[in-house]
């Protein structure tokens, strides 16, 4: 393997991303449950594990970087990796700088993960006005002029939502979050209108928030889509230009090979 590989983390509130990447590429991915109950062990275990999986030995390491938003987890992979791995972890946007200019009234509030985002889709877009939408647990809209980060919103995200309707409803049929045509129809069934009312629900939250931001940006903007759900969405939103589903690890890509060329 290239003494360039590096291990790449995106550690969410709900799951953990684990990656691999060159300065060129990404490679594999794998997702874990985020648990920070675990041990430096119990997760330095499972990362050789994956490694194993994927093809690499703990030795094909020349570091990691991190974005996270679980500040318990952050010792514990930072451990796991220096005892299993003899490498270090580099946490964005503390130790990875990210050529983004920070307009949020209190600049340490916002999330590793949407400055992340926020700096990758800049570096692919050549649009003046960029806005990033992250699906994840929670749908977050983070918005780039020029090369300021402006802030954003945060929204309710599509698996919480079901969650929530599945936890007040008392006879909720299964919420597949597949819809046969890309037109909106009239539900036929319980589940196809659950379907269709979150599918088509967040695709028109999204059309309608990104045109009101567009207008207070002051132009016309590049929307780029992200996370889990950002490929069933964009099915039916003709808001979103691009899908870039690994945008969070390539933002950590090049963060990294930014600051060690």
């Amino acid at each position: 393997m290239s003494s360039e590989t590096i291990l790449l983390f995106d550690v969410g509130n709900t799951n953990t991303k684990i990656g691999f990447s060159t300065r060129d590429e990404i490679g594999p991915s794998f997702v874990l449950p985020t648990d920070p109950g675990g041990t430096a062990d119990s997760w330095g275990l499972k990362l050789v594990e994956i490694c194993r999986v994927a093809g690499y030995s703990h030795k094909d390491f020349a570091g990691g970087a991190v974005s996270s938003v679980v500040p318990p987890m952050n010792p514990i992979l930072k451990n796991a990796v220096e005892r299993f791995f003899s490498c270090e972890l580099r946490f964005a946007p503390e130790s990875i700088p990210l050529s983004l200019e920070n307009k949020y009234e209190r600049p340490w509030e916002v999330g590793a993960d949407r400055l992340v985002t926020a700096f990758a889709g800049r570096q692919i877009s050549d649009s003046e006005n960029l806005i990033v939408v992250d699906f994840g647990t929670a749908t977050t809209f983070d918005c780039v002029v020029g090369n300021d980060y402006m802030g954003g919103l945060i929204c309710p995200g599509v698996l919480s939502s079901t969650k929530a309707l599945a936890s007040g409803t008392a006879k909720l049929p299964h919420i597949s979050l597949e819809i046969e045509s890309d037109v909106i129809r009239p539900g036929k069934s319980t589940a196809d209108s659950l379907n269709q009312g979150l599918i088509f629900g967040f695709a028109a939250m999204v059309e309608g928030l990104s045109e009101r931001l567009g207008k207070t940006l002051g132009g016309e903007v590049e929307l780029i889509a992200t996370g889990g759900f950002a490929s069933k969405i964009a099915d039916v939103c003709r808001a979103i230009d691009r899908v870039e589903p690994t945008l969070l690890l390539d933002g950590l890509r090049m963060g990294w090979f930014g600051t060690n060329k």
